[in-house]
């Protein structure tokens, strides 16, 4: 496969599975990517295949094929059951059918909670599958300090539940067992602590919680103190114990799931093939619509025949993004609203979607068409009446409180996307008082006077947010750097969306509904959001550096903790020498007590 034809594909920049196509539809190679892009895109670069196996596994290869899923772990998975399956020949590792670890809860008297790697569906409640098995067997180690349960592997029964055996069982794990079975716990005790670990492996933290805070209260009632802080600390470990992925499932057997995206003249149908709960493979075909009216459902009839005939599918459930019919009524068919079931079609529909969306690029590429960006852009250049295309646009706005705390924002916009890692927020300095026009002359001085120090690039289009007042302010700057006329400058006024040019007094209006004007709007709005958010930070640390931070030796630490205590400096002042020694020691108090005489 050449470079070129990689180029074609359009990688997303998303987690996903890639596959190394060889001839016959052969699979040479499956590999996991957090960015499918920047993954497969390294086969391809300038430090390109050092592996001679590499090398030979490219040039055979076709074509590529990818899957985009939710997480990188949805990837490990889907990797896994993928190589499983191919036995791909350049694949090396996970071909030895390792599975993942589970948690089974047995389905019977007394139940036991155990680790497992072949999980039996019949006999137990399972919950997994898990990447890690350290996290497993952490989580196991606090299920037995919270909730120590049998570890015995005899089936309790009533016949033998008394025998003598299990008086020695129960010697022999009383680490462990508190003796449920020989009458030493009640069944309704045990069965408890099974219904609060069901509820952490299923993510309900609530219940768990409040039966935790409930021994952790009744812990420091009585004085015992180390025992609360270790509930306490027992429970914070729950929070990132559990791996639940879309690609593995215990709640699906088998079953046949089909997404489907289209416009007037092509769809997408992906296919995800479900086998013992595990996406075994997945595909993307496309359809060519016989008339613009076909519907979806109308497509899926005619693609699902087809896709089952190709992978010799013979699963009885079909799990659909939208209703269709079909001649066979012993299928059951599903369009799911919650659950794993309507995972899997998100998952479906996603890639769908993407395959739609690159047809659709790739098409305007073959025409001549712009891109929608650049489409967008063009339109720009052309209502404002620009030399060049503006690929670089920069917007500023200022954001003050009646003139305290001024400040100002940067936004820049590449190629008609947000580069927020280009953002800049600017504290003003040689303005005092409410006074947007000074604000504005000296932050746009500011910011090119060092893009042009640095000989950075500047931008094609320096948007003002505000009227004529605002752009004149600016104005003063690029003139005064020589860059009046080597960039364009407009002013947006908010009221009526009036586009100001300089030294025109008559302004001009785009249409509501433009795109250009769209562009507009998002940048003035983003470097609005930005200023504010910056000025309401700056306003808040303001208001800890209070007058407590002038006392000498009270710094904003000990501010911080007096405002958080006693919720004011007014009530700062009213609190006792023995209260104010209890949140910030001795030696502050001293020079808190010293400093509330001098206000007497």
């Amino acid at each position: 496969m050449q470079t070129e034809d990689y180029q074609q594909l359009g990688m997303p920049p998303l987690p996903g599975v890639y596959r190394f196509i060889g001839a016959n539809d052969t699979v040479l190679y499956v590999g996991k990517a957090k960015n499918l892009k920047n993954r497969v895109g390294s086969y391809f670069g300038e430090r390109q295949n050092r592996l001679a196996k590499t090398k030979a596994m490219v040039k055979a290869a076709v074509k590529i094929e990818y899957t985009i899923v939710e997480s990188e772990q949805d990837a490990l998975f889907l990797e896994s059951n993928l190589i499983k399956k191919y036995q791909p020949k350049y694949n090396v590792l996970l071909k030895d059918g390792k599975s993942y670890p589970y948690i089974a809860i047995q389905k019977e008297r007394f139940p036991r909670v155990f680790i497992t790697r072949q999980p039996e569906k019949e006999r137990s409640t399972l919950f997994g599958p898990y990447v890690s098995t350290q996290k497993v067997e952490l989580l196991m180690d606090l299920f037995k300090q919270l909730f120590p349960l049998r570890t015995c592997i005899h089936a309790l029964t009533e016949t033998n539940i008394t025998q003598k055996k299990f008086k020695v069982c129960l010697e022999y794990h009383i680490k462990n067992c508190l003796g449920a079975c020989v009458g030493l716990e009640s069944e309704a005790d045990y069965m408890e602590k099974i219904t609060q670990i069901t509820n952490v492996l299923k993510g309900q933290f609530g219940a768990v919680s409040r039966s935790l805070k409930k021994e952790m209260m009744a812990h420091a009632e009585k004085l015992e103190f180390e025992k609360a802080q270790q509930v306490k600390e027992r429970l914070k470990l729950f929070e990132d114990y559990q791996s639940k992925s879309t690609i593995v499932s215990t709640t699906i057997v088998d079953a046949d799931v089909f997404a489907i995206a289209g416009d007037e003249k092509t769809a997408f149908v992906h296919f995800l093939k479900v086998v013992n709960g595990a996406v075994i493979h997945s595909f993307n075909l496309e359809l060519a619509k016989q008339i613009e009216e076909e519907t979806d459902d109308s497509l899926l009839e005619r693609a699902i025949p087809y896709l089952r005939q190709k992978f010799d599918s013979q699963s009885k459930e079909f799990i659909l993004s939208t209703e269709a019919h079909f001649a066979d009524k012993s299928v059951l068919i599903t369009v799911p609203k919650i659950g794993d079931k309507r995972k899997l079609v998100e998952l479906a529909a996603k890639n769908a979607k993407f395959q739609l969306l690159q047809h659709q690029k790739q098409a305007a590429l073959k025409t001549g068409q712009p891109a929608p960006a650049e489409r967008i852009l063009l339109t720009l250049q052309k209502d404002l009446r620009m030399k060049h295309i503006p690929l670089h646009i920069e917007c500023f706005d200022n954001s003050n409180l009646q003139g305290t705390n001024p400040v100002s924002s940067c936004v820049v916009f590449i190629n008609g996307k947000p580069a927020k890692r280009e953002y800049r927020h600017f504290n003003i300095k040689t303005v005092e008082g409410p006074n947007d026009f000074a604000s504005m002359e000296e932050v746009v001085m500011r910011r090119y006077k060092r893009r042009l120090a640095e000989a950075a690039p500047l931008p094609q289009l320096i948007i003002i947010d505000g009227g004529k007042g605002q752009l004149s302010a600016a104005m003063k700057s690029l003139t005064a750097l020589d860059l009046h006329e080597k960039v364009t400058v407009i002013g947006i006024a908010k009221q009526l969306e009036e586009i100001f040019f300089p030294l025109d007094s008559i302004p001009l209006y785009i249409d509501k509904k433009s795109e250009s004007l769209k562009l507009i709007q998002q940048c003035r709005n983003e470097a609005h959001r930005f200023a504010i958010t910056f000025h309401r930070d700056q306003r808040s640390k303001n208001f800890i550096t209070s007058e407590l931070t002038d006392i000498q030796g009270i710094g904003d630490k000990l501010t911080q903790k007096l405002l958080t205590h006693f919720g004011s400096a007014e009530r700062v002042k009213q609190a006792s020498e023995a209260d104010l020694e209890m949140v910030i020691g001795k030696a502050a108090t001293q020079k808190m007590m010293a400093w509330k005489l001098t206000l007497l």
